[in-house]
């Protein structure tokens, strides 16, 4: 923790680059103009927020954009199935005819989260199960379900997640939105040079430009993916709620600033990462459940010295902790209000399948191919995301005490897809799946 500067007034700093993305599977017939999921990127990756009513507008534009949810893909329900092998066969078919991919194929039939994977050497296919209802747009752009406001997969994410772990070893995937060595070093001489007669506006626009703009890093899967913008939008709203920018959808959830008061971390660093029970398997390795909620925030202190480079500490205060087990605790109330970070729950699921499949062999077992998904399929791209700038937000306390976050999201889906214990309860689960299937490439 370093002093930045002393005076009698009472202010804290947050100081924070900001960006929040989100956006519609490439098939679907919806809005793509500037602002998206929150905020507007140009085509040199430089964030903004969007202008007021903007978010309104979109979700209005996509909503109006989206076909009727299929009458029998509406209601919720705890179980429905998605074959892997017929999914196949649905995009191949609209890439044979040229016709787009019907929205159902782009939302995965509406699943919420995948739950379990079955697999079926007799009839070579894998299935996903999950719970799953109808879908709508919401504020940010994503599509939801129709009740539960919960993002539902899309098949977007799957190809990437599919892709991704073909890496020999697994992938990491990872983003963070982070301010430059230069930029912390002329934050720190500028600091120095604040006194009592500062006005809390006048030096948090001195930050803001001392700073300058931060620097978005997105590694193990494309920058121009909606899989990338799921990652740092996820980033971006923990980083809002943290700092206080914007108070937390839920009840009992305050920032960082409120919970550490005068005892804040000059430089508090926060990252979500996996956060999954150990992965059951049957004894034959034909059926996998996925357990716990997903993603958990982690904390770290850093410390940064005069000429702006970080080191980290490998501890964390107890305000930045308790932070951090409190986004945890309550991370699955805040995913049913905020899609942002439902979304990210829904990649990692995704992930962690993709490394079952790979790492396990499953779909070489049952000797499915799929070069529509794996190869075919064409990633929509949008402008990757480089940088974004600088903002300010300041809280009454008293001492003055600069405050900058850094952070991200981090995700070994080799990592969790390794830790097994086997059970004998699976395999009933796994029967009565197969034995509702029909011909449908989807059933519950």
């Amino acid at each position: 923790m370093r002093r930045c500067f002393s005076a009698q007034s009472i202010v804290t700093f947050a100081v924070l680059g900001l960006v929040a993305l989100s956006c519609a599977p490439s098939q679907a017939q919806f809005f793509r103009g500037g602002a998206v999921g929150g905020v507007s990127i140009d085509a040199q990756g430089v964030l903004t927020a969007p202008e007021v009513g903007e978010n309104e507008q979109l979700m209005k534009a996509w909503q109006k954009g989206l076909k009727p949810v299929p009458a029998d893909l509406q209601a919720y329900t705890d179980m429905r199935y998605v074959s892997l092998k017929r999914l196949e066969q649905q995009v191949a078919k609209a890439f044979a005819t040229g016709e787009a991919i019907p929205e159902e194929v782009a939302f995965l039939a509406g699943m919420l989260r995948v739950e379990y994977v079955f697999v079926y050497p007799e009839q070579g296919d894998v299935v996903l199960a999950g719970p799953a209802e109808g879908w709508k747009v919401d504020r940010l752009g994503n599509a939801v379900g129709a009740t539960t406001n919960r993002p539902v997969l899309m098949l977007e994410d799957l190809v990437t997640a599919l892709r991704a772990n073909r890496v020999s070893g697994g992938p990491v995937i990872s983003c963070s939105i982070d301010p430059t060595e230069e930029g912390l070093r002329r934050s720190q001489q500028v600091a120095a040079r604040f006194s009592a007669a500062t006005s809390s506006t006048a030096a948090g626009r001195a930050m803001e430009e001392a700073l300058g703009p931060q620097v978005i890093t997105v590694t193990g899967v494309p920058a121009t993916s909606h899989f990338a913008r799921t990652i740092v939008a996820a980033d971006f709203r923990m980083k809002r709620l943290a700092m206080n920018f914007e108070p937390a959808p839920i009840d009992g959830m305050p920032s960082y600033l409120h919970i550490a008061g005068t005892n804040t971390d000059a430089f508090p660093r926060w990252w979500l990462a996996a956060n999954y029970e150990p992965v059951l398997q049957d004894p034959k390795g034909l059926a996998w459940q996925l357990r716990g909620q997903g993603v958990k925030c982690m904390t770290e202190t850093d410390f940064v010295d005069a000429q702006g480079r970080r080191t980290r500490s490998g501890k964390a205060s107890r305000g930045a902790q308790k932070w951090a087990d409190l986004l945890t605790q309550r991370f699955d109330e805040l995913a049913n209000e905020d899609s942002a970070f439902g979304q990210l729950r829904n990649v990692m699921d995704l992930s962690v399948v993709a490394a079952l499949l790979e790492k396990e062999g499953l779909l070489e077992h049952v000797g499915l191919s799929m070069p529509a998904l794996m190869t075919t399929y064409e990633l929509q791209e949008y402008p990757a995301p480089r940088e974004v700038a600088s903002q300010a937000s300041f809280l009454n306390k008293r001492g003055k005490r600069i405050v900058t976050a850094s952070g991200g999201v981090q995700l070994s889906p080799w990592r969790v897809a390794e830790n097994l214990q086997q059970t004998d309860r699976l395999t009933p689960a796994r029967d009565q799946a197969m034995a509702k299937a029909g011909g449908a490439w989807w059933w519950q």
